[in-house]
């Protein structure tokens, strides 16, 4: 994941899955809100089941709340592009490498 400096510092990260294609914009210190091609997230999507996979990894790494997340997603119908985005929005460890999925392999299947 990339960090650009505009007017407010970001970073960005791209997924894709079969046809989907997600660009995802993390900045940091902001309020937790997350917009997908413009929408908010309880908009875009009506289950709470997806809502709920695309906040994992912030609950994972402790920042719900501290980053705004911006998604422009393409491709999939609305649940295609969750697994897309779920893996590139994880910060990075300050050494470079990603935070870990704490689950096991037989749950991440």
């Amino acid at each position: 994941m990339a960090t650009y400096k505009t007017k407010k510092p970001y970073m960005y990260g791209t997924g894709r899955r079969k046809s989907s294609v997600a660009r995802v914009h993390l900045i940091p210190n902001g309020s937790g809100v997350i917009t997908i091609n413009g929408r908010e997230i309880d908009d875009y999507f009506g289950l709470e089941t997806l809502k709920l996979i695309v906040r994992q990894p912030l609950v994972a790494t402790g920042t719900v709340g501290k980053v705004d997340i911006e998604a422009t997603v393409v491709g999939g119908g609305v649940s295609g592009p969750r697994p897309a985005r779920r893996g590139r929005e994880l910060p990075q460890h300050p050494e470079g490498r990603r935070v870990p999925d704490p689950r096991s392999s037989h749950e991440r299947a």
